[in-house]
């Protein structure tokens, strides 16, 4: 898979750092539009210490955060050059489904598609898959603020 973006990239446009950078690179971007990006998950995850020891899941919740955040970067990304910094804040998921558990050693997949944007928000629909197989969906919201 080609790299449109690498971690040092992400680092640059996204506020979140490790453990809480869940978006590892970004393999297709169509600006304005759609990305998809690359989460490896490994056992090495500080989740998986409690979620379950013994049978260790990745949380839905943190599978929602990761589309958020491709979708976040596609946000970023789409902004012109020079513009004022922005931060999002999550407003609201609908229509989430977790359709397979996702394990350490999984290659998960995250896909955003926006679908309306305005001064102040964004709604996009999100999807992760693991081996082509879709493991979660969401339509996610997020108000778009200016850094202080």
């Amino acid at each position: 898979m080609e790299t449109v973006y690498d971690i040092q990239k992400i680092l640059e446009l996204m506020p979140h750092r490790y453990p809480f950078l869940l978006v590892d690179r970004i393999i297709e971007l169509d600006l304005g539009k759609r990305i998809v990006g690359l989460k490896n998950v490994t056992i090495n995850e500080p989740f998986f210490q409690g979620h379950f020891p013994g049978m260790p899941v990745m949380p839905g919740v943190l599978i929602v955060e990761a589309m958020a955040q491709a979708g976040g970067i596609l946000y970023l990304a789409s902004q012109p050059p020079g513009d004022a910094e922005y931060i999002f804040y999550f407003m609201a998921m609908d229509k989430v489904r977790f359709r397979k558990p996702v394990l350490p050693g999984d290659q998960l997949i995250l896909e955003a598609t926006l679908l309306k944007m305005r001064k102040n928000a964004i709604k996009m629909a999100g999807t992760a898959t693991v081996d082509g197989k879709r493991v979660a969906e969401a339509e996610l919201m997020a108000s778009v603020g200016e850094k202080k």
